[in-house]
């Protein structure tokens, strides 16, 4: 009978240990952790217990064992709750784990988006980027994360930046390490094939090829440690915005500058050593209609019409005459060719612009700064490009012709 009563007593314990199993299978790491914890220190008692009982001479053989068996039943559940909680450790280490490579995030775009954020705050902790930043922005860990800045760094974005380029859809962009490239698409063995004199003269005078230079600027993008220490996407979106913005002022500042500085004269439309042949008319109409006649038909055919919007709508006031009309119809329909908003083109540039060209160069530093006055830490970027216009002679300035 008494091994009938313990038979089924160990029966109903294991029974009980299933049923804990289970609960303890729904519970967190956190939970594991408290169990442990409590199970540990009743055990802990129950062996200090036993280890008194056995020099108390008052105990008998009976609570000796009882101890014992005690102490058996709470080192199987603390084995039991020590397994589980090991094995759902490895398993929350082994997904962070998964989670920290870029290697296993399936998804390009998660895949970018992480890595730029991880490069940016490596620099804003001043720490090494690692190779697998590198990969994930394209540069095959060979640099420093040079493609952060792509040449489709206006496009490239997860957000609309704040200042947009509007040559970014027309120019020519690329990033090349010391490019070179030809003036002319395509040439033939007989020098006379170019119809356009002024082509002519131009590549006589300054040669058929066009070198770009390294010139350098630096853009800042402001980050609160909120933001810093906020998600991925934000991050990114935030110093994404950022950049472009800066990138694309520094591109139309460079491009339409009136006094453009040292050094930056052959990047502007209006420099005096581009001398780019500027074409009158008596109004703003006619002086667009007469530079696009003016140019050769070969950039005629592609030409484009880059203006301030402000001086469109005082051409259309004075052409429409209270007539409604033109103030519907399309600028392409008004001039014959595309128009191109940007309030940095003082005069009208008419003409091809596939022969205005941006080139980045690869090399490019990554750095932090802060700005004492806000506390705001400053991610910055030192790039280096050039604003090539490859031939002169494909572009017109429409200037108004001044009044007596």
């Amino acid at each position: 009978m008494t091994k009938r009563k313990e038979l089924f007593k160990t029966v109903k314990q294991k029974n009980l240990l299933k049923l804990d199993l289970q609960h303890f299978g729904d519970k967190t790491l956190y939970e594991l952790k408290q169990n442990m914890t409590t199970v540990g220190q009743q055990l802990q008692k129950t062996e200090d217990a036993l280890a008194s009982a056995a020099i108390d001479t008052g105990k008998s053989t009976e609570d000796i064992q009882a101890l014992q068996k005690s102490r058996d039943d709470l080192k199987m559940r603390f084995d039991v709750i020590k397994n589980q909680h090991d094995q759902l450790e490895e398993e929350q280490r082994a997904k962070f784990a998964k989670q920290d490579n870029l290697q296993a995030i399936d998804d390009p775009t998660e895949q970018k988006v992480k890595a730029k954020a991880e490069l940016i705050r490596a620099t804003m902790r001043q720490k090494p980027i690692s190779g697998d930043v590198k990969a994930a922005l394209g540069d095959e860990g060979t640099t420093n994360g040079d493609k952060f800045l792509p040449k489709t760094v206006s496009s490239d974005i997860l957000t609309e930046p704040y200042v947009k380029n509007q040559l970014r859809g027309v120019s020519d962009f690329t990033q090349i390490t010391n490019l070179e490239i030809p003036k002319l698409n395509f040439s033939l063995d007989d020098d006379d094939f170019i119809a356009d004199k002024e082509t002519a003269k131009e590549l006589k005078a300054t040669g058929d090829v066009v070198t770009f230079g390294r010139h350098k600027f630096k853009v800042f993008a402001g980050i609160s440690e909120t933001v810093l220490n906020g998600t991925h996407t934000n991050l990114v979106s935030h110093v994404d915005r950022a950049l472009s913005s800066g990138v694309a002022a520094k591109e139309k500042k460079v491009a339409f500058a009136a006094t453009p500085k040292v050094g930056e004269e052959h990047m502007s439309f209006y420099s005096t050593q581009n001398a780019i042949k500027k074409v009158a008319g008596e109004n703003m109409y006619k002086a667009i209609k007469n530079a696009i006649a003016d140019l050769h038909e070969d950039y005629r055919e592609t030409a484009k019409i880059v203006m301030r919007f402000q001086d469109y709508s005082d051409m259309i006031e004075v052409l429409a005459n209270n007539n409604s009309t033109l103030y519907t119809a399309q600028p392409e329909q008004v001039l014959g060719k595309p128009v191109i908003f940007s309030d940095s083109a003082v005069n009208p540039v008419v003409g091809s612009f596939m022969y205005s060209h941006f080139n980045y160069d690869l090399g490019m530093l990554f750095d932090r700064d802060k700005d004492v006055k806000t506390g705001i830490e400053q991610f910055v970027i030192t790039a280096w490009m050039d604003h090539q216009i490859k031939l002169k002679s494909a572009f017109r300035i429409a200037e108004v012709t001044a009044t007596p």
